[in-house]
């Protein structure tokens, strides 16, 4: 069992709770955490590079000089990949890098990646998460309350526009809906900052 601490909105101190490991996989699979971040890294890549070779480049396809008698080597175009100016070979052309994973791959992934984040202390739990209007400086305000002053992503139950808005111009900071959190997240941002609620919404389906 793993307590953790929980605040209120004010950012004071409530109580303890307790999650069993086994909910999280029981152990982080490093391996495979690897692998989520790599899928996730590929599937952000634009795949524009490309080059022209040696018939799409521009010139004309006239031979530059005689084959023979002249003293120099060669050359059968100025297009040829060995000028200056001229063809790739074997380079970079559009492509489409993104692939995925099996579900359950995915599933393990993230339980390793909370679970990693709870036995190096970088979960913080809070009782409930609400404003009456958008305010920056009031959420800036609990997070120096709990101690927060690194890139943090904020887990909440449900789709709240006044959260979303209340972050949105903090630097280093993502409010993520429990059902949609994945590996990638979880470890890209130091702090996990989860709405007590949204511990029942996260899916490891």
């Amino acid at each position: 069992m793993i307590k953790i601490p929980v605040f209120d909105s004010s950012g004071n101190p409530l109580e303890s709770t307790s999650l069993p490991e086994e909910r999280f996989g029981g152990k982080v699979h490093r391996e495979l955490l690897r692998d989520v971040i790599i899928m996730h890294e590929a599937n952000h890549r634009r795949g524009t590079a490309s080059t022209k070779t040696k018939g799409e480049v521009k010139g004309s396809g006239k031979k530059p000089w005689m084959q023979k008698h002249t003293g120099r080597a060669r050359a059968g175009s100025i297009r040829s990949p060995l000028w200056k100016g001229g063809g790739v070979v074997f380079g970079p052309r559009p492509r489409d890098y993104s692939y995925s994973m099996h579900r359950k791959a995915r599933k393990v992934a993230l339980q390793s990646a909370i679970l990693s984040k709870l036995e190096d202390n970088e979960v913080v739990l809070i009782d409930k998460l609400e404003f009456d209007s958008p305010s920056t400086k009031r959420m800036a305000s609990l997070l120096k309350c709990l101690g927060i002053s690194q890139s943090c992503l904020i887990v909440i139950p449900e789709l709240n526009e006044t959260i979303w808005k209340s972050s949105r111009n903090i630097y280093n900071m993502k409010v993520r809906i429990a059902s949609d959190l994945n590996a990638y997240e979880v470890i890209k941002y130091k702090k996990l900052l989860i709405v007590k609620e949204a511990l029942d919404n996260l899916k490891f389906e």
